[in-house]
């Protein structure tokens, strides 16, 4: 017995391995390869490709494609029609026959409405990407991005909210800097 939802109007090629408690929404394709964790939630007209590796409750909202090469941990959030990319040198009479560049999401991190991550990079734990940017480089764990190329402008709690100068968050956790890199404190 089949233990997550497939709305009727998508597809679940064979050989693609989905967890437990999963709901994929209309208009998907999860392509032969791919891992998708527990508790997750595919929104509309989401393309899930060959070989990717999806953690558990993540959430992909409408329009997003995650292709090849990228990597997903555990509660992401993928904003609407945000982009992935996973050739840094695409060329249509030229492809690369399956040689694509590594993205790696980390746990936590969220991605806001059409932004755009350019492939090779990895997003930190916890980070959160405004609608619109472009991120171009290694994210930092915590790092609140915004902008084109998207640059950091402050530092988001594990919870979502921006951490003020204090670096402590009113939901009770408290961080501190550590050179350029932001670790939680009692961890």
């Amino acid at each position: 017995m089949q233990d997550y939802f497939v709305h009727e109007s998508s597809y679940v090629d064979d050989g693609a391995k989905i967890g437990k408690g999963t709901k994929i929404w209309h208009f998907c394709h999860i392509q032969s390869g791919a891992v998708i964790g527990k508790n997750c939630s595919l929104g509309q007209n989401v393309n899930v490709a060959n070989n990717v590796h999806i953690g558990d409750g993540v959430r992909i909202q409408n329009n997003v494609s995650i292709y090849e090469g990228v990597e997903i941990e555990d509660n992401v959030f993928c904003g609407p029609s945000c982009v992935f990319t996973n050739v840094t040198t695409p060329r249509a009479h030229f492809p690369v026959h399956g040689v694509y560049a590594r993205t790696r999401v980390r746990e936590g991190a969220s991605l806001g409405a059409n932004c755009t991550v350019v492939c090779g990079h990895t997003i930190g734990r916890s980070a959160l990407i405004a609608a619109g940017a472009v991120v171009t480089r290694d994210v930092k764990d915590y790092a609140l991005m915004a902008g084109v190329p998207a640059r950091r402008i402050g530092w988001v709690c594990e919870c979502g909210k921006r951490l003020q100068d204090s670096l402590e968050c009113s939901c009770g956790r408290k961080y501190r800097l550590s050179g350029e890199d932001l670790e939680k404190i009692g961890e």
